[in-house]
């Protein structure tokens, strides 16, 4: 199965197993009339829309280049990312402000275990297919998966702290009868949101993160300047290396300092072995390489500090 086929099943799975959330946690969240449980019905939903809007990032990032975009979709999945964290900070809002409304008139619960029974169930479906996306998602390097994983993993987080809420109020109701402890559940959806908030505010950083054309790792930059170097005294010396990631491809381009009498045949098949060199690594890198004369009379500053050359080489005229 191709990559892009991969992506997509897993992201359709994604989506129906948050619809049979929803409609579950809403069911249940109604029947006991708990402001936690109505709170993960919210959380689930926004999950739902964020599998959604992958969805959507998914099919669009993988189309090939065009003329209106000439370095493809990638960074679709990046906006995706942060239309879902924006998404997630007002479902967090609402939650707290549902929360507090309780927490001033609380109101007594029901069914209890019909409640923690689906808090349970959420937790071990969300588990299953969180998994499933991480996998995917680190290895096609998607954003929107990543995202929609980070997601359902928090979710199995407040699942399990919904569930420890009620089985709380279960448990003191009948250690200590005629006392009510409603207050947990609200106390409760108020931790389910802070955990939403910082989920959506790791999603944003990232996701603004790549926008911005950030570099490529540390690891990935070393590996092109090795392969660059390792072909002195052909290559005199190389400065202006530019690098950025958008989706999983990767964009890199620098100027390249070679003997002025080198021909241009000879230069062009240097450039494509480097490029191929690097390539074996970063698979999907677009090289692009700038072919300058090494001319020791005219060394800037930038050209020095590039150079690969002794000292006493490039003071021979002959360079």
């Amino acid at each position: 199965m191709s990559e892009q086929k991969q992506k997509t099943a897993v992201i359709i799975f994604s989506v129906a197993s948050n619809s049979i959330l929803v409609i579950l946690k809403l069911l249940i969240g109604w029947l006991t009339g708990s402001i936690s449980i109505l709170s993960e019905a919210v959380h689930s939903g926004i999950d739902l829309l964020a599998a959604l809007i992958a969805f959507f990032a998914v099919r669009n990032s993988g189309k090939p280049a065009d003329e209106k975009h000439p370095f493809g979709h990638d960074k679709i999945e990046n906006i995706s990312g942060l239309v879902e964290a924006m998404l997630i900070f007002m479902a967090a809002g609402w939650i707290i402000y549902e929360a507090v409304k309780k927490l001033i008139k609380p109101e007594p619960l029901e069914a209890l275990g019909w409640g923690m029974a689906v808090m349970l169930f959420s937790s071990v479906i969300n588990i299953i297919v969180s998994k499933r996306l991480f996998k995917i998602g680190r290895k096609t390097e998607s954003m929107a998966i990543q995202a929609d994983a980070c997601h359902l993993q928090m979710d199995v987080w407040t699942s399990a702290g919904v569930m420890t809420g009620l089985g709380l109020i279960w448990l003191s109701e009948i250690l200590w009868k005629g006392m009510h402890f409603h207050w947990i559940d609200p106390i409760a959806a108020i931790i389910v949101a802070v955990l939403i908030i910082k989920a959506a505010y790791d999603l944003t950083h990232q996701s603004i993160h790549d926008l911005l054309d950030s570099s490529l790792t540390a690891d990935e930059i070393e590996h092109i300047c090795t392969n660059i170097m390792a072909y002195c005294p052909q290559i005199h010396g190389f400065h202006r290396l530019r690098t950025r990631k958008a989706g999983k491809n990767r964009f890199i381009e620098f100027h390249l300092k070679v003997k002025r009498d080198m021909t241009v045949e000879e230069s062009h098949h240097l450039t494509t072995i480097i490029t191929e060199k690097i390539q074996e690594q970063i698979p999907i890198a677009n090289v692009n390489i700038h072919i300058e004369p090494c001319r020791h009379e005219y060394c800037s500053d930038i050209c020095i500090k590039g150079c690969l050359l002794t000292p006493e080489k490039r003071d021979k005229k002959h360079l």
